[in-house]
């Protein structure tokens, strides 16, 4: 039976603003926290299992009273769309910018 989670917390350099993003340190680490951009390297979090590859924009960010906001990624690849929670160093205006259905990020 396959994990629906494994820890995965590395550094690594974003593919689209190039800045150096470190561990998270709490949980794993799935998007820059600069651009809030991520790769669609996983089919379950954490589990580097996936063949596409593709950057994973930010299109939306979603308040929740209780995960804190949530961050609505699309593969300029393939089209997926990705629910990923915020972390406490995300870009806090970037994250409210992106909570207006208006933001320009279409």
């Amino acid at each position: 039976m396959q994990k629906l989670f494994v820890k995965n917390d590395n550094s690594f350099i974003c593919v689209n603003c190039g800045k150096e993003v470190p561990p998270l340190g709490y949980s794993s680490r799935n998007h820059c926290p600069f651009c809030l951009c991520s790769l669609h390297v996983d089919i379950n979090p954490g589990d580097r299992a996936s063949d596409c590859g593709g950057m994973l924009v930010p299109k939306q960010v979603l308040p929740d009273s209780k995960k804190g906001y949530i961050i609505i990624h699309k593969c300029i690849k393939c089209n997926a769309l990705r629910r990923n929670k915020s972390a406490k160093d995300d870009d806090t205006s970037l994250l409210i910018k992106l909570t207006n259905p208006d933001n320009g990020w279409k």
